[in-house]
């Protein structure tokens, strides 16, 4: 983002803590980038990787948040299935210390903004939303510029930074 970032952006952004199994390793990071060198190509084929996240959900008292657009396999171990809004409320309720979001950015953004003091791990941060990603929180904070005294509603769908708008 430029400079015209809203406040209260940077807050959730330097606080979003992200897992990172990236696509594109070119592409840029807007959290903490997780060792690589236990990618999925040299974990070893007689690991079982269902325990072993069951495992590590108890252990580090994680809670698995899976929108319902998921593999079968992903909603299998989550412990919420659901839309957006569903799983904001699930993320909102939790006392989990951790929670891991298998969904959209924005989505992990919001259970962030609802968790501030929790990590919040976004297994695929290339995992985009096309409906977020065309209302750019620069144009939108130019639009209601040039439109002041309007009220807007956000939907939630949308990025931290048309929120903190």
């Amino acid at each position: 983002m430029a400079e015209t970032e809203p406040p209260g952006y940077n807050s959730v952004m330097q606080t979003l803590t992200i897992a990172r199994t990236p696509r594109n390793p070119a592409s840029e990071s807007l959290g903490q980038e997780m060792d690589l060198s236990n990618r999925a190509d040299s974990i070893d084929p007689t690991l079982d990787l269902e325990a072993e996240i069951r495992r590590m959900k108890r252990e580090k008292n994680a809670v698995l948040l899976a929108h319902y657009y998921q593999d079968a396999e992903i909603q299998d171990l989550a412990d919420h299935v659901g839309d957006s809004l569903a799983l904001a409320q699930a993320a909102a309720k939790t006392d989990a210390a951790v929670i891991v979001f298998c969904g959209v950015h924005f989505m992990a953004e919001t259970a962030k903004i609802l968790n501030p003091d929790k990590p919040v791990l976004l297994p695929d941060l290339d995992a985009g939303c096309s409906l977020a990603d065309r209302c750019p929180a620069d144009l939108y904070g130019e639009w209601l510029k040039q439109y002041p005294g309007h009220t807007v509603i956000n939907y939630i769908n949308s990025s931290a930074a048309v929120k903190a708008l």
